[in-house]
C-alpha cells in the first residue's frame, strides 16, 4: 500500500507570509519518509480551497524543494484550460522536477469555475476527454492543427520538451462510467469516499480492472488511489479531541459532505431545510461515525483494520488528505504516525 499526501482545504482569503508553510514542510516530510506523491488541487472563487487555484504553480514550487516524490495535480480541471498552454506549463514542471509530474484529470464541479472555460459547463465531460487526448499527443511531441484569427489552419508543437515520454494520467472518478473510461484509456484512478462507502467503490474498481483487460492493458498496470481524511496520533481520545472542531468546521464549509453525513444517518433532506442548530446537532452526533467509516483518524493501530479493508477493495494507494485540520503544529506532529502506519504495513 502506497501513501501520498493530498491537499484540498486551505483558506486563501487572509494575507499571510507563511500561508504555504504546511504545504512546503509536509511535502519535504513526504519526500524524506517514503511517501509516493504529493497532490495539490485546483480550486477557484471560494475561500474553501482558496490556496490552490493552479496545481502547476504549486507543483513547480514543490519541485524545487523535493527530490523523489511524484508531483500530481489532484485534480486538473481540463475544460478550464487550453491543452496547448497546459502541456507547456506541465512540461516546465516536468523539467524542474526531472520527470516527476503526473496529472489527475477532472471535468469540473461548480458553474462559477467555468468563467475560465471556452465551452459551456454542460459540455464539460466531452471537452475533458477530447482535450486530454490533445494534451497527450502534444506531450509525445506530435503536432495538432489550429486556426488563427483569419481562419487559416496551421500546425502547433509545444515546447519545452518534457522529460517523460508519456504523461502519467489519472482520472478523477466517482461514477461507474468514468471508472470504465479510465480502464479503456489505461489511465490510473483517483477516487474518494465523499459520496459513499468502500462497499460502493469496490464494484467500480472491478469494472475498471475488467476494462483494462478488455482494452488490451495489463490488469495491474493501472493504480487506484483513494483520497482519505487522515490525522493520526498515539492516543485515540486525544486525536478525536484535536480533530473534532476543525473537522466540523471543514464539513460546514463543504456542504456536499454534510449532506452525505445526513443521508448516512437516515435523513434524506436538503441542507436548505436545516437551521444552524440542526447542523450543529448533525455534526455532534454524526461526525464520529464519519471518521470511523470513511477516514484514517485515530492511531496507527486503530486504523489498521480500515487500511486492510481498503487494500481488499483493490486500492493501491491512500492519498492522505491532511489540511482539513488548519493547524500547522498539529498536522506536522501527526505525520510521523502516518509514516509509522505505512511502515507497519510494509512489515506485514
Amino acid at each position: 500500500m502506497d501513501f501520498s499526501l493530498f491537499y484540498f482545504d486551505g483558506d486563501g482569503s487572509v494575507a499571510d507570509s507563511n500561508i504555504y508553510k504546511l504545504l512546503i514542510d509536509s511535502a519535504k516530510f513526504a519526500d524524506k519518509n517514503g511517501f509516493t506523491a504529493v497532490w495539490t488541487p485546483e480550486r477557484h472563487f471560494h475561500a474553501f480551497g482558496g490556496l490552490y487555484p493552479n496545481p502547476a504553480l504549486t507543483s513547480a514550487a514543490i519541485a524545487m524543494i523535493t527530490e523523489r516524490v511524484q508531483l500530481r495535480a489532484g485534480s486538473f480541471v481540463m475544460p478550464l484550460h487550453d491543452p496547448i498552454r497546459a502541456t507547456e506549463d506541465w512540461a516546465v514542471v516536468d523539467n524542474l522536477s526531472h520527470g516527476r509530474v503526473a496529472i489527475a484529470i477532472a471535468s469540473g464541479w461548480t458553474v462559477d469555475d467555468f468563467v475560465l472555460a471556452r465551452e459551456p459547463h454542460v459540455n464539460r465531460k466531452a471537452v475533458m476527454w477530447r482535450d486530454l487526448e490533445v494534451m497527450r499527443q502534444l506531450w509525445r511531441g506530435e503536432v495538432v492543427e489550429r486556426q488563427d484569427v483569419s481562419g487559416k489552419t496551421f500546425s502547433v508543437k509545444t515546447l519545452p520538451k518534457p522529460v517523460q515520454k508519456e504523461l502519467p494520467i489519472w482520472i478523477t472518478c466517482q461514477s461507474s462510467e468514468t471508472f470504465v473510461e479510465a480502464g479503456k484509456l489505461g489511465a490510473n484512478v483517483l477516487t474518494s469516499l465523499l459520496g459513499g462507502s468502500l462497499d460502493d467503490i469496490a464494484p467500480k474498481i472491478k469494472l475498471y480492472r475488467n476494462a483494462l483487460v478488455k482494452y488490451g492493458h495489463e490488469p495491474k498496470s493501472g493504480k487506484v488511489a483513494l483520497m482519505t481524511h487522515t490525522f493520526l496520533g498515539d492516543d485515540i481520545n486525544d486525536v478525536k479531541r484535536k480533530v473534532k472542531e476543525p473537522f466540523c468546521n471543514y464539513l460546514k464549509n463543504h456542504y456536499d459532505l454534510l449532506e452525505n453525513l445526513a443521508k448516512g444517518m437516515g435523513l434524506n433532506v436538503s441542507l436548505k431545510d436545516f437551521s444552524e442548530d440542526d447542523i450543529d446537532s448533525l455534526l455532534e452526533f454524526g461526525v464520529e461515525g464519519f471518521m470511523k467509516g470513511r477516514s484514517l483518524i485515530g492511531t496507527p493501530e486503530s486504523c489498521r483494520p480500515f487500511v486492510e479493508q481498503i487494500r481488499n477493495a483493490g486500492i493501491d494507494e491512500i492519498a492522505c488528505l491532511i489540511d482539513f485540520v488548519q493547524d500547522y503544529d498539529l498536522v506536522m506532529a501527526s505525520l510521523p504516525f502516518v509514516s509509522q502506519l505505512q511502515q507497519q504495513l510494509v512489515l506485514v
